[in-house]
């Protein structure tokens, strides 16, 4: 009874109050056949010191980015979090934020939302933030719903260097709206030929969003100023999408290249592994499609003394307008993750995000040329890189990773899951918190897996 507050007599008064006489009688619609009639198979109940104990011995088991030397990113990656992120999201105003329904009361929040909405914004190059999203994917997603209500086309033209999981997601978001989605394939070198997309996008009018991710899926640097030369030829707009927001840290945001929209995955910025989740989706966007937006968007505001004040100046849910006038049906925003993000870059500056790019890039071109350097092991493609690198392998991928899993260092990304034409080939993710010496441990150790 330790989490039941109720004693027996009070169980016996809730029975008699709904015609029951003992807890099995309610559930007397469930047919007798279908009862269970033994108890549960669980082991005997633990005290606390023995069940955080087991508990401690099962997670012990996971090999882990904690644990072991990690290479494998595609949409997750192993960043160094300043210790003062975390804690001071343990400020309760910040750990329990949710929708400031009552700004009077919730400007903290707002104000914090206002500022991570405007460093998206600024670290995109774009107009505007919202507030953001559940993850890069749903981001994604918002984005081409975004595109379908603005403009007249009803075709998505998506490169294969989009992450597979997100053209996934796209795919089922807009399955019953009428729209068509279509993949381009990446060029030998890596990277989206303009001409490919320029041909699949067809005649001027019927296309409504060109997506290219940059870094691709395969770690290669994009073209998105012809890619954005292809959309406006085409009539469509222009979606950047970003995995690594790390990486505009020395590259040029989407808009800066023309790109109308700006989404993916922030959880870089300050928000763990997690074993997938929860993660933190961004969405940036050109002013002129404001009212396209989903979710939330903090405004600043003045009132008749003149004193600021930060307001939801747009909030497009159906809880808030009638049903059918809102944008999406996102139900809530990342509150935590976006306030994780926004003290993680606040502390870091233009500097700290310059440096952990910097490093990202060093350590992935020096960990690039030892590994092409092993016998039967070459770059795949030729473009330039920031973090990640796919390799050619002389084996089945899946099997080298696992060899190297045995050898105490979590590999990249066997690629074969998604592209079977690839299934001998890995993409392999480096940051700043891989060293030399594991860089050197990788090498020797994919040497004798492949040999």
């Amino acid at each position: 009874m330790r989490f039941l507050p109720q004693g027996p007599g009070e169980l016996r008064e809730m029975l008699a109050a709904v015609g029951a006489g003992t807890p099995a009688d309610l559930f007397r619609s469930i047919p007798e056949p279908l009862r269970l009639r033994r108890p549960l198979d669980l082991p005997p109940a633990q005290s606390e010191l023995e069940l955080r104990r087991s508990m401690g011995e099962m997670a012990a088991a996971n090999a882990s980015a904690a644990t072991h030397p990690c290479f494998l990113g595609a949409g997750a990656y192993n960043h160094y979090i300043p210790s003062a992120v975390w804690q001071l999201l343990l400020r309760s105003e910040l750990y329990t934020s949710y929708t400031p329904y009552q700004p009077e009361i919730s400007q903290g929040t707002l104000q914090a939302t206002f500022e991570y909405q405007s460093m998206i914004a600024a670290l995109t190059e774009m107009d505007l933030s919202n507030a953001s999203l559940y993850d890069g994917a749903s981001a994604a997603a918002e984005a081409a719903l975004m595109a379908l209500r603005a403009g007249k086309g009803r075709v998505l033209v998506l490169s294969e260097g989009v992450h597979p999981h997100y053209v996934q997601v796209v795919r089922a978001y807009v399955k019953h709206l009428g729209a068509e989605v279509r993949t381009v394939p990446v060029a030998p070198s890596g990277t989206t030929d303009p001409r490919s997309l320029a041909d699949a996008a067809g005649a001027p009018g019927t296309t409504a969003l060109i997506a290219l991710q940059s870094p691709n899926f395969f770690g290669c640097v994009e073209d998105l100023a012809a890619a954005s030369a292809v959309s406006r030829a085409a009539g469509a707009l222009l979606a950047g999408l970003v995995t690594d927001p790390i990486a505009l840290g020395l590259l040029h945001g989407p808009g800066r290249h023309g790109a109308d929209l700006a989404a993916g995955e922030a959880h870089a910025l300050g928000v763990p592994l997690q074993f997938g989740g929860p993660y933190l989706g961004f969405l940036a966007a050109r002013e002129s499609l404001v009212r396209q937006m989903p979710g939330r968007l903090v405004g600043e505001a003045r009132d008749a003394q003149g004193r600021r004040g930060y307001v939801l100046t747009l909030s497009t849910r159906e809880q808030h307008i009638r049903r059918e006038k809102a944008t999406s049906n996102i139900c809530t925003n990342q509150g935590l993750m976006a306030m994780a993000a926004a003290v993680y870059m606040s502390l870091m500056g233009r500097e700290g995000m310059r440096e952990a790019a910097s490093q990202c890039r060093s350590k992935a071109l020096w960990a690039a040329e030892r590994l092409s350097a092993i016998p039967g092991c070459r770059r795949r493609f030729g473009a330039p890189i920031f973090h990640e690198f796919v390799l050619d392998l002389p084996g089945d991928a899946g099997e080298v990773s696992a060899a190297l899993l045995r050898r105490g260092i979590i590999g990249g990304l066997p690629l074969g899951r998604h592209f079977p034409a690839m299934a001998s080939s890995m993409l392999f993710c480096v940051t700043e918190m891989n060293t030399r010496h594991e860089i050197e441990a990788l090498a020797a150790a994919l040497a004798e897996a492949v040999r």
